[in-house]
């Protein structure tokens, strides 16, 4: 069945940059099955040409006006943040994923390194909660632990012990194991950010800060933006000979970058920037499992990069087995993620602000990010 394309604005100056992008993907995902030798083609580059946007988008004059979702949106954020209903509707995707996934929304594989292991653990409806353990020291950190009852199976099954709690967030969806697993594990620290409310947090971190537990050294990235003290965290490869692992809680998903909640998109911006000083081999392990969505989306904005046809291939082959699509590199995550290429110039001129007397490249870039996230947050796929 063709897809069916409705129609919002762009924002921007002139009559290229006053359009709308606004599309949604056939059942079939046609565009995203185009038959092709992608085998002989390497990664993409940033072009010197912009290239066609998807045949699946239309484009028409924006019509300025307010969101009337907006308010609703904001405010229903407000109540799951900083009120016990939150807590509550926490409490009932907990009790809805346990029962419909039993054994875990996907099929995780650890990664076992030179002493080191990286156990991705399926938790609530598309979660990722991780144990990072020093095999030696039979030492766990857990990250993001929101199914208490999932990690405490996996910390029992590798016969470890569970001395530190990485959270990237105050969401419950990302927090609302750590008072369980905290007064189960009696010397169990609990990590965070004290701008971000983290639930029973007993050692806040700043930006930069080390946490050390065995062999392993993690270092805190402040990266705010999705929340105003959301960390990420980086696992350093250099003690155990292997590649630094990035836990980038709703930072950074594969093709994908989490909503500016509390923050600006130059905020956002400045956090992704942070991420992409790491080193092309390091290993993303996100928060959830949002590969194939993120990109379908990529494929609309971005139609001829060949990278992420062929990341699309796997992923959908992946998730058809219900296999997990973690981790990728950040290597990657530069050859097909939209939030990551807004220096692009083939994404600057199919959805950038235009050129300006006065705007800076930072300013143009961080209106490239709002209006991708803008363009994610409308997209919808079957």
């Amino acid at each position: 069945m063709a897809a069916v394309v409705a129609a919002t604005a762009l924002k921007g100056r002139g009559a290229r940059n006053a359009r709308v992008l606004r599309g949604i993907l056939s059942g079939e995902k046609a565009s995203q099955n185009r038959t092709r030798a992608l085998q002989s083609h390497s990664s993409p580059e940033c072009k010197e040409e912009p290239e066609p946007l998807s045949p699946e988008l239309e484009y028409i004059p924006r019509k300025r006006g307010k969101n009337p979702m907006k308010a609703v949106g904001l405010a229903w954020y407000s109540l799951y943040t900083r009120t016990w209903l939150g807590y509550l509707f926490y409490r009932q995707q907990l009790r809805r994923a346990r029962n419909r996934y039993p054994k875990g929304h996907s099929k995780t594989q650890p990664r076992l390194f030179n002493g080191v292991k990286v156990l991705p653990i399926p938790v609530l409806a598309d979660n990722y909660s991780y144990l990072i353990i020093d095999t030696q020291a039979r030492l766990a950190v857990a990250v993001d632990p929101s199914d208490p009852r999932a990690v405490q199976a996996s910390i029992e099954k590798e016969g470890v012990t569970l001395v530190a709690i990485l959270c990237t967030h105050k969401h419950w969806d990302h927090s609302g194991g750590n008072r369980d697993l905290s007064r189960r594990h009696r010397d169990c620290r609990v990590y965070g950010s004290p701008q971000d409310g983290i639930p029973y947090l007993t050692h806040p971190l700043c930006h930069q800060d080390v946490v050390s537990v065995g062999r392993l050294q993690i270092r805190a990235l402040a990266t705010p933006g999705h929340t105003q003290g959301h960390l990420v965290y980086l696992l350093d490869g250099e003690p155990y000979k292997g590649p630094s692992c990035l836990f980038s809680g709703d930072l950074l998903f594969l093709s994908g970058c989490g909503r500016t909640f509390e923050g600006t998109a130059e905020t956002m911006l400045s956090s992704l920037d942070t991420v992409l000083g790491l080193g092309d081999d390091t290993l993303l392990w996100p928060g959830h499992e949002y590969a194939e969505e993120n990109l379908g989306f990529a494929g609309m904005v971005e139609p001829e990069n060949l990278a992420r046809e062929r990341k699309m291939q796997w992923v959908q082959r992946q998730r058809m087995e219900r296999k997990s699509t973690c981790p990728s590199t950040l290597g990657e995550e530069r050859s097909y993620n939209p939030f990551l290429r807004t220096h692009c110039l083939a994404l600057q001129e199919a959805l950038g602000p235009g050129p300006g007397p006065t705007e800076d490249d930072c300013s143009s870039r961080a209106q490239l990010l709002e209006e991708l996230r803008r363009l994610k947050d409308m997209h919808k796929s079957k």
